[in-house]
């Protein structure tokens, strides 16, 4: 049985662990927190959204990213202060404005092939995640939005995906509780939301059933690879333990950069940051309040996700601003004023704020397969899109473990 490390126990991870362990390889997870899904995929927007598939290469982005840069409260904002990491990783954002409607459609096709994996596995392990499949309502104040909207359907339809333009009216009748003026909308009855938290502490369940062997609390330290091993070093907080593999897959998020330039690897992932709040929905007045349908809000950024009877989350923004973790008052307070206009009705007495740092590539499109060396594999550099997109670049890369330990030879990914 081949010997497989996944380095990473968030949300690409635990699937990639899953998909590996039920194909009968040996696997290994490492993870420097005590428990699954701490960063992340701790507190992100919910949303299951093949809807939301749009890369951002185009230069509307870069013309607002301008224009934002020096308000602190808009929902994209550059930190203007230089850096190398940050230049390159924009002028290869800036290269792949030409990719920007093949690569939109072929997120799109991963998110609703992504679908039936997910939920199939959540019925195989009993997983509660507090799914909802109610659709997911894409709203607009004017008509450039719309109209802008409209182009990224056709798209969203090459992918495969469909979702139809809805009135005033007809957003009323899909979200009573929405208030406010609105030139119209996009629906996606095919998407749904649920709690990454809750889903990858439940698959971080079943694959301990499945035999992996999973060391939460493990900082690794050093790794290297050669043509027929892997070799990982991690410490545990009392001392540094080697083992050998016959592969590695690095799953580490905004780590994985670093990671990837010790196997002789360039994955330029930059860490770009995302806000959450959980509005503790604490009385009868609030759980009637909030959404049930999932929205998301193209002018401001941010999306929603109803999580059971009692929280509403609600997340988004963009900030360049390297490995900074700090969750800053001015990127929050948006999302609550965001919430008391749209939802009046909701008490924001009690709201829990939340930051993480999403994985993105410059062309926004996950890196999944092997490396430069036979026994190095990727599966990282989701962005914004890491929940949608999880099960099928898991399998994407079970599948390229599989070709190559199998003695069949891979041409790098990348």
């Amino acid at each position: 049985m081949k010997r497989i490390a996944v380095i990473g126990g968030g949300i690409t991870g635990i699937t990639t662990a899953y998909t590996l362990a039920k194909r009968g390889l040996d696997v290994t997870v490492y993870e420097k927190h005590r428990y699954a899904a701490m960063e992340t995929s701790f507190a992100n927007g919910g949303q299951l959204s093949a809807s939301n598939a749009e890369v951002w290469n185009n230069w509307q982005t870069v013309a607002k990213g301008m224009k934002w840069m020096l308000h602190s409260d808009a929902p994209l904002l550059v930190n203007p202060k230089p850096s190398w990491h940050k230049l390159s990783w924009f002028a290869e954002f800036v290269a792949a404005i030409p990719q920007y409607e093949n690569n939109t459609t072929e997120t799109a096709r991963l998110a609703i092939a992504a679908r039936d994996h997910l939920f199939a596995w959540a019925q195989e392990e009993g997983i509660d995640f507090d799914l909802k499949k109610q659709g997911i309502l894409h709203i607009y104040r004017d008509k450039a939005g719309f109209d802008h909207a409209a182009n990224v359907s056709k798209l969203l339809a090459a992918g495969g995906l469909e979702r139809r333009p809805v009135t005033p009216e007809e957003m009323k009748a899909i979200e009573p509780t929405l208030a406010g003026t609105y030139y119209g909308g996009f629906f996606t009855e095919s998407d749904s939301t649920g709690d990454i938290h809750k889903f990858t502490n439940g698959l971080a369940e079943a694959i301990q059933r499945l035999g992996v062997k999973t060391c939460y609390g493990h900082t690794v330290t050093e790794l290297s690879a050669d043509q027929n091993s892997a070799w990982v070093t991690a410490y545990d907080g009392e001392q540094q333990n080697r083992d050998t593999f016959d592969g590695v897959v690095i799953c580490a998020g905004v780590g994985s950069r670093a990671l990837a330039a010790k196997l002789g690897d360039r994955v330029n992932i930059y860490p770009v940051k995302g806000y959450s709040i959980t509005v503790e929905l604490d009385d009868e007045a609030s759980q009637q309040a909030a959404p049930t349908v999932s929205l998301l809000d193209d002018a401001t950024k941010l999306v929603t996700s109803r999580l059971g009877d009692d929280r509403f989350r609600v997340a988004g923004t963009a900030e360049f601003n390297g490995y900074n973790r700090n969750i800053r008052d001015d990127r929050i307070k948006p999302l609550t004023r965001w919430v008391e206009q749209c939802f009046p009705g909701v008490s924001t007495r009690r709201v829990v704020p939340w930051a993480g740092l999403r994985p993105m590539l410059p062309n926004m499109m996950p890196r999944v397969g092997p490396g430069s060396l036979p026994t190095v594999f990727y599966n990282t550099g989701h962005g914004h899109l890491g929940w949608t997109l999880s099960a099928i670049t898991a399998e994407m890369l079970a599948d390229a473990v599989e070709t190559v330990t199998s003695g069949l030879s891979l041409s790098p990914a990348g």
